[in-house]
């Protein structure tokens, strides 16, 4: 039978396709629609001549020498814990949970590798054969002083959860201070996970604990059990090999937990410190700041080695050193405890009656740095001339009206102007925040014909403007339109409470007349740390410490001079004390600044001038704190804010001793029991060590406001504002603005109630307020150092006295 006839078909058409891995041919179309918007790729293009000459050897070998590198920089950083006299690794225990036990927490992590030692309240020493490294347990119990003071100096930070008790709100402001203060490599164990019932519910408490601690440490996501032996030696191992990650403020400076304590028997004997150094090299020359107790001079440094274990025969014998080895003392260049600047030398009698000026009585308020309307003659108004920038006035004569030079300059400046990034201003903050003016109109005249004023009524006056103010006062607490708005008293007169006050044309770029401020500032202000050039003079100080000293792993006693003896009875051996050597100047005062951010855990707002406790690196002060606005500004004038609100950041100055860099800051706040988390003490912000300066000026503002009575064109008159005529003369300078962006001018006063006429640069509605900005200068007040605990009960403060001087 024959095969099927295979069938036989057409091709449908007899076009031929591309080859599609030829691009040789392909249009500049079809090349972009096989692109689809891929950024071309770069590949083999070298970025430097010396990469395109490297052969794939020597690529290898440059590897192989970041390797190697990266190896020796690992060495040196554990080079402190290898060695027979090496340091312990410090190893802060710090309990969560009301029934954790953290002796017992000691003895497991002990008993995993059969460590025979005493668990003791003080900090104490372990050697750990297997891994040939020395670890120093601080154990701490549930108190936020002792805790932070012993992560602050800890190279590894162990939390203890419970398995049955969960964290209240004391573990969770200790998590949050330890966290924001700054600490080393982090891990967490968990106990009593075996009274759990049944078996297989652990998993799922254990998963419940690591999602708790992710949410402060995203990676800690390993909880320890300290009732397994294999966990407990894996934790260990852990401590014993893990390089500490380290804090970057603390690293920077030398410091040292101390291990023992030596009271003076004698007034002749100082007190000695025992410990190890650690970080940068310890110098005599520079103070010491220990815990609470304050900054203290060296006497002198000793070593201070362990005793040694020698065989002699078939016995152990331990050798105590016998001479006093001295490791460092202090020479002239030794820093003292002057936190101010010497006083000025006073003149003589006879100097300073050749410099006395009468003063002079001025007629109205200083608008920038001008008295206007103070001089008996008239001013002539002279239109102002665009001139190049840097023209005198003499040479300004030479310049015509009708011919004008290259804007050139002027447009660099503005073009700086455009390209700073600020805040979006307001029509309080001077001639930025005014709208643009209106077009020109063919309409009556801007100075229509005056009208006769009939000065209204004392009573109905009175009864007016306490309805005008009771509306207004709904109006502010749902809008919050002025946060600076004042109101004064119609007896009251402005130009002597606001005696003060200034004005100001531009809240950011008009000059501020420092010499106004001469008379009001405070006694110790010129005798503050002045700092041309911050940045300089931190590298400088930080550069300084890295060279010489006691080398860092030492075993020293340090001998303090002045110690008080006061401090010997409130002396715990159970809290941990630290040392910290400052740098130079970190003793003197200065005008600090810090950015401070309030923190979502706190509801309410921070009053401006509340106390507050803060913790800057070492130190821990009670402050009374500015708060102002942040950035830079032309005239370095910032404004005051009166209260710090949730969610906000701003910049918190006060008076204190410097701290060279950006160091980490927390600032808690006495609180009633009843109020918030139920302890009397919260966090309520945190922030950083900025640029201290002197110059920065705070301006705190308040707003006097008016209501536009009669309204003709551009032309209003305004009540409300001043309530006599000669507070309207003295203000009578100040450059007037409404919410909606108008500015204006006081033309006229009418009357003796304090009405007066006003042009404006266009039409105002009816329903807006007519306001003017005054500005005072406030110093920064002097932080006190703090001692004792922290969650110490206290009596509360009272606070209404807080904003006393916000008028005054």
């Amino acid at each position: 039978m024959p095969s099927a006839v295979a069938t036989h078909s057409h091709r449908p058409t007899t076009k031929v396709l591309p080859k599609s891995f030829k691009s040789k041919k392909a249009t500049k179309g079809a090349l972009r629609d096989q692109a689809k918007g891929k950024v071309p790729n770069e590949k083999g293009q070298r970025k430097t001549p010396h990469q395109q000459v490297m052969s794939k050897f020597d690529r290898r070998n440059q590897a192989k020498q970041r390797q190697l590198t990266k190896h020796k920089e690992h060495q040196k950083e554990t080079s402190i814990f290898s060695g027979r006299d090496s340091a312990p690794r410090i190893v802060a225990v710090v309990p969560l949970c009301a029934d954790v036990n953290v002796s017992t927490a000691i003895q497991s992590l002990n008993n995993s590798l059969d460590i025979e030692s005493e668990v003791v309240e003080t900090s104490f020493r372990v050697s750990v054969d297997r891994f040939k490294q020395k670890l120093q347990y601080v154990p701490v119990k549930r108190d936020l002083t002792a805790s932070m003071d012993a992560a602050r100096v800890a190279d590894y930070v162990i939390f203890v959860l419970s398995s049955e008790v969960e964290v209240d709100a004391l573990g969770e402001l200790i998590i949050r201070s330890i966290e924001n203060q700054g600490m080393s490599t982090l891990f967490t164990a968990v106990q009593n996970l075996d009274k759990i019932q049944p078996a297989k519910a652990r998993p799922d408490v254990v998963k419940s604990l690591a999602s708790f601690m992710t949410h402060f440490h995203p990676g800690q996501e390993k909880i320890y059990s300290l009732d397994s032996r294999q966990e407990c030696s894996n934790l260990m191992r852990s401590l014993c090999t893990t390089t500490p990650k380290g804090i970057n403020w603390r690293d920077q400076r030398s410091w040292m937990l101390v291990d023992q304590v030596q009271w003076p028997s004698t007034e002749n004997e100082s007190t000695v410190l025992t410990g190890v150094v650690r970080g940068k090299g310890l110098k005599a020359d520079r103070l010491v700041q220990v815990g609470d107790w304050g900054t203290f001079q060296i006497e002198k440094i000793t070593a201070a080695p362990l005793p040694t274990k020698s065989r002699k025969g078939d016995a152990i014998v331990a050798e105590e050193p016998q001479a006093e080895n001295i490791l460092e003392v202090p020479d002239k260049d030794q820093d003292d405890l002057a936190d101010l600047a010497p006083e000025e030398v006073m003149m003589d009698d006879a100097e300073m009656e050749g410099n006395v000026e009468e003063p002079t009585k001025q007629k109205g308020v200083l608008l920038d740095d001008h008295h206007y309307f103070s001089e008996e003659e008239r001013e002539e108004y002279t239109a102002p001339k665009k001139l190049p920038k840097g023209t005198s006035s003499y040479q300004a004569a030479w310049f015509l009206d009708d011919v004008s030079d290259s804007e050139s300059e002027l447009d660099d400046q503005e073009m700086e102007d455009a390209q700073d990034e600020r805040l979006p201003a307001a029509p309080e903050d001077g001639m930025e925040g005014i709208a643009h003016k209106e077009p020109t109109e063919a309409a009556m005249s801007e100075y229509p014909q005056s009208e006769m004023f009939v000065e209204p009524n004392e009573d109905d006056d009175a009864e007016q403007l306490e309805a005008y103010r009771a509306r207004k006062r709904d109006e502010a607490e749902d809008d919050k339109e002025f946060p600076d708005e004042i109101e004064l008293h119609p007896n009251v007169l402005a130009r002597e409470r606001l005696a003060k006050y200034r004005g100001l044309k531009s809240l950011r770029t008009s000059p501020w007349n420092t010499e106004e401020d001469k008379p009001f500032q405070p006694q110790e202000w010129s005798r503050l740390l002045q700092i041309s050039d911050y940045q300089s003079s931190r590298n400088r100080s930080v550069r300084e410490a890295l060279v010489g000293g006691v080398a860092p792993g030492t075993r020293v006693h340090i001998y303090l001079k002045d110690v008080p003896k006061d401090l010997e009875k409130s002396y715990t051996p159970s809290r941990p004390i630290t040392l910290f050597s400052l740098l130079r100047h970190e003793n003197k005062k200065t005008s600090l600044n810090f950015d401070i951010t309030h923190k979502e855990d706190y509801e309410k707002s921070v009053k401006a001038k509340e106390e507050l406790i803060v913790q800057c690196g070492p130190r821990r002060f009670v402050i009374n704190p500015l708060f102002s606005l942040p950035g830079n500004t032309e005239n370095d004038v910032h404004k005051y804010c009166r209260y710090l609100h949730p969610g906000q950041s701003a910049i918190a100055t006060f008076t204190g001793p410097i701290t060279w860099g950006s160091v980490p800051t927390l600032f808690f706040k006495r609180t009633n029991a009843e109020d918030g988390n139920g302890l009397p003490l919260q966090l309520v912000a945190t922030g950083t060590a900025r640029a201290p300066s002197t110059s920065r000026v705070i301006a705190k503002r308040v707003i006097l406001t008016g209501h536009p009575y009669h309204i003709h064109k551009k032309v209003v008159t305004i009540r409300y504002m001043f309530f006599n005529r000669e507070d309207v003369e003295w203000f009578k300078a100040l450059p007037l603005w409404t919410k909606r962006g108008r500015a204006g001018y006081i033309k006229e006063t009418l009357g003796t109630h304090g009405y007066f006429k006003a042009n404006f640069d266009g039409r105002i509605n009816p329903q807006d307020a007519v306001g003017v900005s005054l500005y005072k200068r406030v110093w920064p007040r002097n932080a006190v150092p703090f001692t004792g605990p922290l969650l110490e009960e206290e009596a509360p403060i009272p606070q209404d006295d807080a904003m006393e001087e916000d008028i005054q």
